[in-house]
């Protein structure tokens, strides 16, 4: 389970994290998932208990991946705002946070992830996805390059860490 980890972290974290960050969150994860009442004992600081919708394992990897990583929100103005803000200030991006204040959510999406398909060109452009399951804000998402982004989905279902498109998860969301 280790080695899955680590290549999953790597693929949401490319570019954004040091490898031993990766490796220790990695090797934690594998622990906590392997026997949480351990982790939990030798980690007291951890702050976790069972109502949490959650394996601790999953907790794990959703709180230690930093904010150039993992994007929350809650509106898709303050998410984008987060994500602008990760990248080098020598990006250009075409579309403004402001530019999604009044707008509906699925064109707020699409415009959010039609800037994001432009860059990183040699991935296949950025692809948000949906990332764990909810805790504090309304939106939570990564970004893979979508050459990978079969690979993180496959990952993500292998480890049960909820990974799907947003775009298309809102689509599908709205058309239910």
């Amino acid at each position: 389970m280790e080695q899955q980890l680590l290549e999953f972290i790597r693929l949401i974290g490319a570019g954004c994290m040091r490898d031993a960050d990766m490796q220790r969150i990695a090797d934690e994860a594998a622990q906590a998932y392997a026997d949480p009442a351990a982790f939990l004992a030798a980690n007291p600081d951890i702050n976790y208990d069972d109502s949490f919708p959650i394996p601790l394992g999953e907790w794990v990897v959703l709180g230690s991946l930093p904010d150039t990583v993992l994007f929350q929100a809650d509106t898709y103005e303050g998410l984008f705002q987060a994500i602008t803000e990760s990248f080098d200030r020598s990006i250009a991006f075409t579309l403004k946070p402001k530019q999604l204040a009044r707008t509906e959510p699925l064109t707020a999406l699409n415009r959010i992830q039609v800037q994001m398909g432009a860059l990183n060109k040699e991935a296949g452009g950025y692809m948000l996805l949906n990332f764990s399951q909810l805790l504090d804000d309304e939106l939570q998402v990564v970004m893979v390059g979508q050459h990978d982004l079969a690979r993180v989905v496959e990952l993500g279902d292998a480890l049960g860490i909820r990974v799907e498109p947003a775009l298309q998860a809102l689509r599908n969301a709205q058309h239910v």
